[in-house]
């Protein structure tokens, strides 16, 4: 009996050194690739960011800058106006208000930037008109020291200059004080049904539920931010407020006299087009008739408008 002999086939070995080569290949490139991000393309967004931050902070501190060199500007001024015998109330105003705000501007975006231009391109008027100011005063003193003989003339002439100054300055005054009134825009009256159901006037007193008033407060850079108090009132063909102190009703003064609003809000102004919308429910039937809406702020009106009842 013989012995058969099986002979396996040789299996050849695996070629490890070429994976091992695509494998250190493939490390080689993620290094790379790693490498570029990190040392270039990291850096330069990092330097962007650097370099907007440290634009921003120079027009910052250029503003400050400005803003500290009016103080000293103010100063000045008022030194000069008092010793010529005028008045420096409202120097000393804006000195309070621009000592305060730099106190606190340590860091500020473009928009708040550009906010505290426009205060100091009003301080700089003001200083502009003050330099008019202290050219009469001196004029004047100059006309009392050399016209001593003329007594009765010269107090005249001093009466006159000092009623120029006050009128300059009124006007001055009433040019901000206008400048600054806000302004009602994009004003809509609707009646809104006890189902949510808007309609546009003429009305029908089953559909006014409730009256809904809706406007926006026009963008004005003049004026300060700060709390206002934004009144509405309905006024029927008899002139008439409609009044419920029950409903949040109650009176302010205008020019001078007590006045009757129908409903108020307080806000804070903040010159971003913010929108106000009142829902006012009067509680019994409207007569018949044209009404009016008028939108007050302090002691000035922003804005009208009109509705119908049937």
């Amino acid at each position: 009996m013989s012995e058969t002999t099986s002979t396996q086939p040789v299996q050849p070995a695996p070629k490890k050194s070429h994976k091992s080569t695509i494998i250190i290949a493939l490390m080689a490139v993620i290094i790379v690739i790693q490498g570029i991000k990190i040392f270039v393309l990291d850096p330069r967004e990092e330097q962007r960011l650097i370099a907007e931050k440290t634009s921003t902070q120079q027009e910052l501190d250029a503003t400050v800058q400005r803003m500290t060199e009016i103080k000293a500007e103010l100063d000045a001024k008022i030194a000069e106006v008092q010793k010529l015998g005028g008045d420096v109330s409202d120097l000393e105003k804006a000195k309070v208000e621009l000592e305060a705000e730099l106190k606190r501007q340590k860091r500020a975006t473009g928009k708040e930037i550009k906010a505290l231009k426009d205060r100091v391109e009003g301080y700089e008027l003001l200083l502009k008109n003050k330099d008019e100011e202290i050219e009469k005063l001196k004029t004047v003193n100059k006309e009392l020291l050399s016209e001593n003989r003329n007594l009765k003339t010269e107090k005249n002439q001093l009466g006159d200059s000092i009623n120029q100054l006050s009128q300059s300055k009124e006007e001055l005054a009433t040019k901000v004080a206008i400048a600054s009134t806000l302004k009602a825009e994009n004003l809509r009256i609707v009646a809104v049904n006890d189902r949510g159901k808007e309609r546009e006037s003429p009305f029908k007193n089953r559909q006014l539920g409730k009256l809904k008033v809706e406007f926006n407060i026009a963008e004005n850079n003049v004026a300060p931010i700060e709390g206002k108090k934004i009144m509405i009132r309905i006024i029927d063909e008899n002139g008439q407020v409609i009044f419920d102190v029950a409903r949040g009703s109650g009176t302010f003064i205008y020019n001078g006299k007590e006045e009757f609003y129908t409903a108020s809000q307080e806000i804070l102004f903040d010159n971003t087009k913010q929108k106000l919308s009142y829902l006012y429910e009067k509680g019994s039937d409207y007569t018949s008739g044209s009404y009016t809406l008028e939108i007050y702020c302090d002691d000035y009106k922003m804005g009208t408008g009109q509705f119908v009842v049937k």
